[in-house]
């Protein structure tokens, strides 16, 4: 034992296209300000290299997953999730993250948290930022989660054991209200344009906008965004709008500093040919919808699994953002293919309405509406 350091278990995960460390929540001081300090030396923050720690200097390697008994009856473990900021020491914990959540059921499984269970283990998950419940399905051998298989996602090299995911009881889990305005679309000030837009809380929120209306085809490259410094500002404005509009902040300029992960900020566009930033080439009849999503003030590489969701529910809701894209065939469809910048991500949507119409209180979903499938690689 180093006399000047304290030693702490972890264990590095890659979870979907994201990759995070995890710590056992007995193995954290209670005290919370104690408790991120501890946190950000782990991953080096602030510093944009991170080299003083384990952050891999990228908004998708710089996430932390806290694991511990679960406290409610219905659940098996505790999940908290952190987005560790880069530039600042502070970690958000306003929302949650879908690929890094895809490694919790293997994590709990392999400490023996959950009874493995051949050849499939449900792990039943309580998201603490959220307080809701997501269910993981595991496949497991000789007592431990697979990592070995033939499934492979957009985004990530090789193969790996496929994990399901049910996001069913996500909805609302920020606000309270799938549509937390109670509007399908509302209309935004920025710059002097007026800007109309769909906000959706399913996973985490989702700020949808029509691509077209920021000026951009709506394929654009992770760096060609970034780098648009106008093209950013006015998301970030519109953004930080919306956020006032939910009741997430006061003032919208506060919106970077006090809630930079979440809401999501997604530009969405027709299907169309065209190459991803990591080669993949993609066709216009290989996906329903094109989205472009940017967090934490930077543009997500692939795309989150929570703005998964989120797609998958606004394409749902006719009159969104997202339905006014699809066809007639992807509005039938159980299974919408979301085109992001490093290929295509499948989710399995299906919705109902009830009372004889859809509003955030009628509308609910019904078995699985955010299933998807992810690559588990340890």
């Amino acid at each position: 034992m180093h006399k000047e350091m304290e030693m702490i278990r972890c264990s590095i995960m890659r979870g979907g296209t994201s990759k995070g460390v995890f710590l056992l929540e007995a193995d954290l001081p209670k005290e919370q300000e104690l408790r991120d300090r501890i946190i950000l030396s782990i991953y080096g923050s602030p510093d944009l290299r991170q080299i003083d720690g384990l952050g891999g200097a990228d908004t998708l390697t710089s996430k932390v997953a806290v694991i511990g008994p679960s406290t409610r009856e219905d659940a098996d473990v505790d999940y908290t999730f952190g987005q560790v900021s880069i530039t600042d020491a502070f970690i958000d914990y306003g929302g949650n993250c879908g690929n890094i959540s895809s490694a919790v059921g293997p994590f709990a499984i392999d400490h023996g948290m959950v009874e493995a269970v051949e050849p499939v283990t449900k792990v039943r998950i309580h998201m603490t930022n959220t307080g809701r419940i997501l269910m993981a399905e595991v496949p497991v051998s000789d007592g431990r989660a697979r990592v070995e298989g033939d499934f492979a996602i957009d985004g990530v090299p090789g193969t790996g054991a496929r994990i399901v995911m049910d996001w069913s009881d996500a909805v609302g889990g920020i606000t309270g209200k799938l549509l937390p305005t109670g509007n399908v679309k509302d209309t935004i000030e920025a710059g002097g344009t007026r800007y109309t837009v769909s906000i959706v809380d399913a996973g985490n929120t989702v700020v949808f906008i029509n691509a077209a209306d920021l000026g951009i085809t709506g394929v654009e490259t992770p760096v060609q965004i970034d780098e648009n410094g106008p093209l950013m500002e006015r998301i970030e404005e519109i953004r930080g709008k919306a956020c006032r509009m939910i009741g997430l902040v006061t003032d919208w300029r506060e919106a970077g500093k006090v809630t930079p992960y979440q809401p999501f900020f997604a530009m969405v566009s027709p299907p169309s040919a065209h190459s991803c930033f990591n080669g993949v080439q993609l066709e216009a009849g290989d996906v329903d919808v094109v989205s472009r999503l940017t967090f934490m003030l930077k543009m997500h590489k692939a795309y989150p699994i929570t703005g998964t969701v989120a797609t998958g529910a606004a394409s749902r809701i006719p009159g969104s953002i997202v339905w006014d894209l699809l066809s007639e065939e992807a509005r039938r469809s159980d299974i919408l293919r979301i085109g992001h910048p490093s290929g295509m991500l499948p989710i399995e949507a299906v919705a109902k309405e009830e009372d004889g119409g859809l509003s955030s209180k009628s509308w609910e979903p019904c078995e699985r509406p955010g299933r998807f499938w992810t690559a588990m690689c340890m």
